[in-house]
């Protein structure tokens, strides 16, 4: 099993800039616009701390890693929450700061709860697949619900606008373009790992069973791999590409027919000479057993044979092994440069 760098979170996209309709200088309290752009400024730079945080996983670094930051993130969400304390109510309406308020606490429960979760969950993730799958099923009910704050916000805003006629600028920022880059390439990417790690699993258990020679194991590992690998390489028919580069999907497309190629043609063989081992185990035991005064010109002669054929098995169990090892280790180094390379190379960079 192989250890592989994922991306932990969905971006979200925060409100845009606000600008009211023509009005006469008014300070913050009695312009409803500057009072839009004073709640949406009081957030400060969450968005820019949390591009930081995404980045830093994505280009290969660890949840638990990046700790430092994440904390760092924790204190910027705190000081925006006191930067919109402060600021007062608008003519006694106090839906827009209460709506940016609940936003900011629920973005600091998410980082201080549910992405602790992720890091204590990222290395036992690698333990099963079901803990992989429950560890990415995390991750998406999180990103669940900060897009739902940020709906919610949006619709606080919205709704502010609408009663005291103020014009909404939708226009994107570089920024919430990363923001909205991160989330899809990590929904992207986690589909396709997924696919993946679930037969790389289940191989894993296979070469596990085959190692201890167990062959009821080995069919039965065998058996599961080659449906889950022909399940994983129908469910890519519809994760092509990410912003037209197929590069992941091939690579995990060339990790799936290896696999099933392994378990169609391959592994039975290494499994056939397990059982031919095991029968001239007990030939030579019954040989051995046998006084060597009482064995007749046929049991020697049969005995020979047996010995000469399971060498013969031995050479190609060796070499069907060999070529099976080889060809699996260049497809998963394969896979984890791609899948670094992929995130390097899609993953917005913020420092």
């Amino acid at each position: 099993m192989i250890s592989l760098t994922r991306i932990l979170f969905r971006a979200v996209l925060f409100l845009p800039a606000v600008a009211a309709l023509p009005c006469r200088a008014q300070n913050v309290a009695e312009n409803p616009g500057d009072y839009m752009t004073a709640i949406s400024k009081a957030r400060g730079d969450m968005d820019v701390k949390y591009m930081q945080y995404v980045s830093a996983v994505a280009h290969g670094r660890r949840a638990r890693k990046v700790e430092k930051l994440r904390q760092q993130v924790l204190e910027n969400i705190t000081q925006c929450r006191y930067n919109t304390t402060d600021l007062p109510l608008y003519k006694g309406d106090n839906t827009l700061r209460k709506g940016s308020i609940d936003y900011i606490q629920l973005c600091y429960d998410v980082f201080n709860e549910d992405y602790a979760k992720i890091v204590n969950m990222e290395e036992l993730a690698e333990q099963s697949f079901d803990e992989m799958q429950a560890y990415i099923l995390l991750q998406d009910k999180i990103s669940e619900k900060l897009d739902q704050a940020s709906a919610n916000l949006e619709k606080v805003n919205r709704e502010f606008a609408a009663k005291y006629n103020v014009n909404l600028i939708t226009e994107k920022t570089p920024l919430s373009e990363k923001l909205e880059t991160a989330g899809k390439l990590n929904t992207y990417m986690n589909k396709v790992y997924l696919i993946f790690f679930k037969c790389n699993w289940e191989d894993d258990l296979m070469v596990k069973a085959m190692n201890e020679k167990k062959v009821n194991d080995v069919e039965q590992a065998r058996n599961a791999l080659l449906r889950y690998a022909k399940e994983g390489l129908s469910g890519l028919d519809s994760l092509r590409n990410f912003a037209g580069d197929p590069a992941l999907a091939n690579s995990c497309k060339e990790a799936l027919q290896f696999y099933k190629r392994a378990a169609e043609n391959e592994v039975p063989k290494l499994t056939d000479f397990f059982l031919k081992e095991e029968d001239f185990e007990k030939l030579k035991k019954a040989f051995n057993d046998k006084p060597a005064s009482d064995r007749t010109k046929d049991d020697v002669n049969a005995y020979n044979k047996s010995v000469k054929d399971i060498n013969q098995s031995v050479g190609a169990f060796n070499q069907t092994n060999q070529n099976l090892n080889s060809t699996r280790n260049q497809v998963l180094n394969n896979w984890s440069e791609t899948q670094k390379r992929f995130a390097d190379e899609h993953m917005p960079e913020y420092k």
